[in-house]
């Protein structure tokens, strides 16, 4: 595949997130406290996480170790900050989620294997194939948009992974109820996970700077700022005392 031709589908990609972007505030997701089993079909929620995320850590690792570039400059700095995100969210995430009787549907966890065969597909061949050298050499390593997109990546990380192992403990074993979230960024938003992992693809984009992974903080945008959406619509609706200054997913803005 060449380069215009990877280009031309990473635009139509980024033409679809929009659609969806404006769609996902009309339908919420069937899955998490949103379950429903009007969409049909249902599978064991833990097993429904590794299946929809295993095929982003997959593909990745296989353009890591096979891709004609993946070792002839430093953009394999890349390929390991993807995996590790991939790794938690493969294995370690629906490892630790407590068990529960709410199972994802079928039909979320194929739209999700779709979308991250795209997006891994996307990122991958660019950063093995594509990339040149001589954009991801030392002097990539000491540039303003590495560190600074770094930081915002490694920070997210923190963000997401903190907020979730909050959320995973507010449940006691044999508990299958919600509680409000206390403390850290669920201070000041109802949605301090989605926020960590908006600021890590943002970070991941500035550190890559190509289309692909552009397209890709573009589709985290689109996806989950609806999503946290419909979370603090859904805290509003289920607690009373649900503290009204929380913003939605981006604190003190929205």
């Amino acid at each position: 595949m060449s380069l215009d031709t990877l280009n031309t589908i990473t635009w139509v990609w980024i033409g679809i997130a929009a659609v969806v972007h404006i769609t996902m505030f009309y339908i919420t997701a069937p899955f998490g406290r949103h379950t429903t089993e009007k969409w049909g079909k249902t599978i064991d929620n833990k097993l429904g996480w590794f299946i929809m995320e295993a095929p982003s850590l997959l593909i990745m690792a296989y353009f890591l170790f096979f891709g004609s570039n993946s070792f002839t400059s430093e953009v394999w700095v890349l390929f390991a900050c993807w995996i590790l995100h991939y790794f938690n969210r493969t294995i370690v995430y629906p490892l630790r989620i407590k068990p529960t009787p709410k199972r994802m549907p079928v039909a979320i966890v194929a739209s999700a294997v779709f979308f991250n065969l795209i997006n891994a597909g996307l990122n991958g061949y660019y950063l093995a194939e594509l990339a040149p050298n001589e954009k991801y050499g030392n002097n990539w390593l000491s540039s303003p948009s590495f560190y600074f997109g770094s930081l915002l990546f490694f920070g997210g990380m923190y963000i997401n992974w903190k907020s979730d192992a909050m959320l995973i403990a507010l449940r006691k074993p044999g508990e299958t109820g919600y509680k409000i979230p206390q403390g850290f960024l669920f201070k000041y938003v109802a949605s301090p996970n989605l926020f960590g992992e908006i600021i890590e693809w943002s970070g991941f984009a500035l550190m890559a700077w190509n289309l692909p992974a552009l397209s890709f903080m573009i589709w985290t945008l689109a996806n989950l700022v609806p999503r946290a959406k419909n979370h603090y619509d859904w805290y509003l609706r289920t607690f009373a005392d649900f503290p009204k200054e929380r913003k939605v997913v981006f604190p003190f803005l929205y």
